[in-house]
């Protein structure tokens, strides 16, 4: 299926948000995901389907000083 990761076209094959932050190595701990314009709650990843055309933004919290 065909969806939008950070504004650009991806085809995957993933059915949910976990699998997708797994299949792309990101680290959950220092991730919020935004599915369809709303904040998924990390605890829901595994339960949030995707499907053709969804937007996901994968957005990571970086430290500094």
């Amino acid at each position: 299926m065909n969806i939008n990761i950070n504004g650009e076209a991806v085809e995957t094959s993933t059915p949910d948000i976990l699998s997708l932050v797994r299949a792309r190595n990101l680290d959950p701990s220092s991730l919020v995901v935004e599915h369809n314009h709303t904040i998924i709650q990390q605890a829901a990843w595994a339960d949030t389907l995707l499907q053709q055309g969804d937007t996901i933004e994968l957005l990571s919290f970086v430290g500094g000083g």
